[in-house]
């Protein structure tokens, strides 16, 4: 792996989980980070683990917000950037599963999740993408084993395969700029909602 010290890396979905777990490592690599959640006590938490790890305060940035609000996605790609001056690694973790059937399922949780799951994704990486082409940087995308086998959950697998076409055709189009995109996949706990 190159070297990440003293590069920048924004991750959202950072206050638990995947996302807190990334921003550790990252952090133990002398990453500045830009972490991103919607809990400000556990996100608070993750930030002091993240000192533990070998950073400094000021080499941590804290930001709450929305991922299905724009303007909490644009404050924080402009404020990691005003902060660091630079964006090297764009982490779309952030995303909800709200496990429900067909027949109990509705069209808020519909756009709720597409909303946080894809859009919010697609925004990012719009936003970012100027700054990662100056750096040639990288983006993560988190997916699911579930974006292609069946899942009890439609829409969460359709989320997460939107995604993985998002990742396919994002890394055709910035690949001439030197900009990385990938996804990951995990397998969900059967007892998650969110992560």
């Amino acid at each position: 792996m190159a070297s990440l010290k003293g590069k920048v890396a924004l991750i959202t979905g950072a206050s638990s989980g995947i996302g807190a777990a990334v921003a550790r490592h990252f952090a133990s690599l002398g990453c500045y980070l830009s972490l991103t959640g919607r809990n400000e006590e556990r996100l608070n938490g993750v930030g002091k683990d993240c000192q533990q790890w070998g950073l400094q305060a000021d080499q941590i940035l804290l930001q709450t917000g929305e991922m299905s609000s724009d303007a909490d996605l644009e404050r924080i790609v402009l404020e990691t950037v005003e902060r660091f001056g630079r964006l090297d690694v764009l982490v779309n973790n952030a995303g909800i599963a709200k496990l429900r059937n067909l027949e109990r399922s509705t069209m808020e949780i519909f756009d709720i999740t597409m909303d946080v799951n894809v859009r919010a994704v697609f925004h990012l990486t719009k936003l970012a993408s100027p700054h990662l082409i100056k750096t040639k940087g990288t983006i993560v995308n988190v997916s699911s084993v579930v974006s292609k086998v069946p899942s009890c959950n439609t829409f969460y697998s359709m989320s997460r395969y939107m995604v993985d076409q998002l990742t396919t055709n994002t890394a055709v189009e910035l690949a001439p700029y030197g900009v990385r995109v990938n996804s990951v996949w995990y397998v969900r706990s059967a007892n998650a909602d969110i992560h």
